[in-house]
């Protein structure tokens, strides 16, 4: 596979937490080429299949974007809707459009914490006065380029 982005690894870009660590930030129909991953108790069990179909179609689209953005949707025990930010539509690909304004904080640490660092979100919208309707989780690298990193950042984006 040829390199996705400019980065180390030539897979995940180094992830700078300070543009997404407690910040407000608008989407208005921002497209997204959407899939489901199953789950098991909200573990993955065909995410890496799933990344690379999808990664594979928007390259050869050439609808990469700068700066790479990946949003899952934990809504089930039994899986999770991931959304993959594009340049452009893609033929054949099921896509969904994000508009919303959203609180966001980073956490880092291992994924087996996202259920604390929900429940800490929760807690940073209400403190700012707002009413959550929705929360996106944005797994920043995967295991191995976080593990070269030396850090395993997730945002969480509240819409509100």
């Amino acid at each position: 596979m040829e390199k996705l982005h400019d980065s180390e690894t030539g897979c995940c870009p180094r992830f700078d937490p300070g543009p997404w660590d407690e910040k407000e930030v608008t989407f208005q129909d921002k497209l997204f080429v959407k899939d489901r991953v199953r789950s098991f108790f909200h573990i993955p069990l065909n995410f890496g299949k799933v990344m690379v179909k999808n990664m594979e179609m928007i390259q050869k689209a050439d609808a990469l974007v700068p700066l790479p953005l990946m949003l899952s949707d934990e809504n089930s025990l039994w899986g999770a809707d991931v959304y993959i930010a594009v340049a452009r539509e893609i033929p054949g690909a099921k896509t969904a459009k994000i508009s919303g304004t959203f609180l966001t904080k980073v956490f880092e640490g291992h994924y087996k914490n996202a259920g604390k660092w929900a429940k800490e979100m929760k807690v940073y919208v209400q403190a700012k006065k707002r009413n959550m309707e929705k929360m996106y989780f944005f797994y920043t690298t995967c295991p191995k380029c976080a593990e070269y990193y030396g850090k395993n950042y997730t945002v969480i984006l509240a819409k509100v």
